[in-house]
């Protein structure tokens, strides 16, 4: 009697949320045979986990960064953000899509209604990223199908139309500048004149678009076979890079750079330096998109997600070391080889304009000539239009589609390089699509958006296909223009709100004790003491400290953009000519990155008004169904060879 009355006593406390745990068994005991997809094994979750969060940003971001902040000194800040910042909102990610096993949307919903509007906002943030990122695949394939020309396209300048001197644009910039901005882009001078489609971006987009569509025809079935290839391939090709650059002249040099501090450490007083830190270390892990809160959710609920936490995000910045290392290499390479052809270029000079000897001046004694004569004859040296020999840092398509182009060239058997490169490139986009597609789709299916009668595989081709039809404005002769604004102004500040959102809703309203419960029920313990800390303060503090910075430096600079214009002056080309955004494309970048977490403020205020309006219907927020499914298990195997039956609020439960 008295065990009987215990659980009635506990059956009563427990009532209010009873429904909703009974059916968190019963989903439990199901999930074999539920039609919820779900991972092959767990590999294969990793895999893509990996994919998604390792990306394009990792090989040309993360160098860049390195690069202009002092080497290695720039580790510091990247490794302080990642453990404060990446990995705390990585696991909380990937716990809530596990723990409720729904998209973006569903999850946050399910929290609270009032935070319907972040699972929306993650969902038009994949959308719009989606957008450019695969028109950078489709410059990647570009550059590969032209990579099995001998020579390389990009390698020497064409002649002009009467086929007597090479085409000036090209002789004035470089073959490699002249390749990418007027036979890839043929860009226009400025963001104003739009210029025409180029059919050969066309269809290298609807291309990456149909190989987008063909890996995820059925979602993570298709997917999770495709990762085994564009998830391992990148780290064969940068192994074989890393082979081949650490051979390759002034390697060491770029390996030095990078792994050297800066040695006065004043870099590190600079706060734009703990900025980027902070953003690269968001941005690469791919976290507020939803595409990891998708690929959770098809975990079974008894997986360590911390663990996998852990792992993906270790792989992902060591990943970006790594791919540092050839990178610098290959780099060194370049500039040793440039710094020579310009040093010669400007020898001859300085030899034919003042008469003097051959050899009289070297690539040591350059600097002590070129001082003495430019103290003795100024005017004469002004006339001469010396180049400046030096490497300037470069990051995002300047990087791959310039620098890196122009480095192969150097190498023995170029085509192959030149292919390998750009495969490279392909498997890591394609991968983090497979991720902004996701974060797409799984909020639509699991809300029930799509009609039961249309096929998903139908569905999944319809959003392909929008996509496509709007990517078409960075096919035209502006697009490269536009490409720059969305990646500035979509995957920055939405996505920063997003995240603080997303960490407070759970500790806030979902609460820190359920969280931790529902955690253990899938883990079998509690996070530990940092994860708490992180999640309920640093985590967040540093998210708004890096919101409120990037706003401040905005709106402290005026917006420009830098354009490929050969009627520049001709001194200075081909120098990009930076130019202020129309009043007309500000506008549009404001727009950007506001309208993506509108939908933020404007479903918590839809759910107010309701309730307000509606006072019989109340907004519910969720029990920690895990702890009261765990709780009632507990009492239940005690009591089980009892075979006791339970009245609970007039219904029974037959045990």
């Amino acid at each position: 009697m008295a065990g009987w009355l215990s659980i009635k006593l506990a059956a009563n406390t427990l009532s209010p949320t009873l429904d909703m745990a009974q059916r968190r068994i019963q989903e439990d005991e199901r999930y074999e045979t539920e039609d919820r997809p779900k991972w092959d094994n767990k590999v294969q979750y990793l895999l893509t986990c990996v994919g998604f969060a390792v990306g394009l940003g990792n090989v040309w971001r993360f160098p860049y960064l390195c690069q202009i902040y002092g080497g290695g000194a720039f580790l510091i800040p990247y490794l302080i953000a990642l453990v404060f910042e990446g990995l705390p909102l990585l696991y909380l990610e990937l716990a809530i899509g596990q723990s409720l096993r729904q998209g973006s949307i569903g999850v946050w919903n399910s929290i609270s209604p009032y935070l319907g509007g972040v699972g929306v906002a993650s969902m038009a943030v994949s959308f719009l990223v989606g957008l450019f990122y695969n028109t950078i695949l489709a410059w990647v394939l570009w550059y590969f199908f032209n990579s099995f020309q001998d020579p390389l396209p990009w390698s020497q300048c064409p002649l002009n139309e009467n086929l007597t001197d090479y085409v000036e644009e090209c002789v004035r910039g470089t073959a490699a500048n002249y390749y990418w901005y007027r036979v890839t882009l043929n860009i226009t001078p400025d963001i104003s004149s739009s210029g025409s489609l180029q059919w050969w971006l066309v269809l290298s987009l609807a291309l990456a678009w149909s190989i987008v569509y063909i890996c995820f025809i059925r979602g993570i079935e298709t997917v999770g076979k495709a990762v085994y290839v564009t998830a391992t391939f990148p780290y064969l090709v940068l192994t074989i890079f890393l082979v081949r650059a650490l051979t390759l002249p002034g390697a060491i040099d770029g390996l030095e750079y990078l792994f050297t501090p800066d040695v006065s450490w004043g870099v590190l007083l600079n706060p734009q330096v703990w900025l980027d830190a902070a953003t690269q270390i968001f941005f690469s892990l791919s976290l507020a998109f939803g595409g990891l809160i998708a690929f959770a959710s098809y975990n079974p609920r008894k997986n360590n997600c911390e663990r996998d936490a852990l792992l993906v995000g270790c792989i992902n910045s060591a990943t970006s070391l790594y791919a540092s290392i050839p990178i610098f290499a290959i780099l060194g390479f370049k500039a040793t080889t440039n710094f020579n052809n310009c040093i010669t270029s400007n020898v001859l000079k300085l030899t034919n304009e003042f008469d003097i000897a051959e050899k009289n001046i070297t690539a040591d004694n350059y600097d002590m000539w070129l001082k003495t004569l430019n103290t003795s004859h100024p005017d004469r040296i002004n006339s001469l239009e010396l180049r400046e020999c030096n490497l300037k840092s470069v990051s995002g398509t300047g990087l791959a589609f310039i620098v890196f182009t122009e480095a192969v060239i150097e190498m023995p058997a170029s085509q192959v390089w030149a292919v390998l490169f750009f495969i490279m490139l392909f498997s890591l986009g394609l991968s983090s699509m497979f991720g902004n597609l996701e974060g797409v789709l799984t909020p639509l299916f699991d809300l029930h958006m799509v009609p039961s009668w249309v096929p998903k595989e139908l569905f999944t081709g319809i959003i392909c296909m929008v996509s496509f039809l709007v990517a078409l404005i960075f096919t035209m002769g502006s697009g490269n223009y536009w490409l720059e604004i969305f990646n500035s102004y979509v995957g920055s500040v939405p996505l920063l709100i997003i995240a603080f959102f997303e960490i407070t809703s759970v500790v806030v309203f979902y609460g820190m004790k359920r969280f931790s419960e529902d955690i253990e029920f899938m883990t079998g313990h509690r996070p530990g003491l940092f994860w708490h800390l992180c999640w309920m303060g640093v985590s967040p503090l540093m998210l708004l400290v890096v919101l409120v910075a990037y706003v401040v430096v905005q709106v402290q600079v005026q917006p420009q953009y830098p354009t490929w214009n050969p009627s520049y002056v001709s001194t200075l080309f081909p120098e990009a000519e930076v130019k202020p955004y129309p009043d007309w494309v500000f506008a549009i970048c404001v727009m950007l990155s506001a309208v993506p977490v509108v939908p933020i403020p404007l479903v918590a205020l839809y759910h107010l008004i309701r309730r307000l309006t509606h006072p019989d219907e109340s907004v519910q927020h969720p029990a920690n169904l895990c702890s009261v499914v765990s709780e009632i298990r507990m009492r239940v195997t005690a009591q089980r060879s009892q075979q006791v039956i339970i009245d609970m609020t007039d219904r029974s439960i037959v045990i």
